[in-house]
């Protein structure tokens, strides 16, 4: 049976837990001098709770080290997911030759801003950004905003971005 990782941090924190809780029993009964006849003779279960202890940091360790190089490879993912989007819309928007104007309306649909928005923050009016965007619409063979936008994104998604080698690290293609 094979543990997630959530599962053995999870497990990990326990057994932590328990060793903790034994070690400050211990101490509060040898500062008080209260230590009862079971903890006198315990010395072996200290020693064997105390390698789980160093046991349980190895492997915190471990896991944090493995999400970490997790957490690297995913930023790299996304930085030349980012860097292909990028690159797809600017060739896209050349090829269907949008002017400078449409190049700005068509990427600010693309995020998802709307009519009154794209007006607002290019200071023009909505129906010049509807004449636009109509533009937009007509050059890339779409029938509004949604079909524009699944234009790219099927693109994007047609092959990964990243490719694993044998030796498992990544490379861009």
């Amino acid at each position: 049976m094979k543990l997630s990782q959530t599962s053995l941090l999870w497990l990990l924190l326990v057994v932590q837990a328990v060793c903790a809780a034994f070690f400050m029993t211990d101490a509060v009964l040898d500062w008080t001098g209260g230590e009862s006849a079971g903890f006198r003779h315990l010395h072996s279960f200290e020693l064997a709770l105390a390698l789980a202890l160093i046991a349980g940091l190895a492997a915190t360790i471990a896991l944090i080290r493995s999400q970490n190089r997790r957490v690297r490879q995913m930023q790299r993912q996304l930085s030349v997911a980012q860097g292909a989007f990028a690159q797809l819309i600017d060739a896209q928007f050349s090829d269907w030759n949008l002017s400078e104007a449409e190049r700005d309306v068509a990427l600010l649909s693309i995020k998802g801003l709307s009519i009154a928005e794209i007006a607002q923050l290019r200071q023009t009016k909505e129906g010049t950004i509807k004449a636009q965007s109509a533009a937009v619409y007509r050059k890339a063979g779409v029938a509004g905003r949604l079909q524009l936008l699944s234009l790219f994104i099927d693109e994007l998604l047609s092959e990964p971005l990243v490719k694993h080698r044998a030796d498992g690290s990544n490379s861009a293609p």
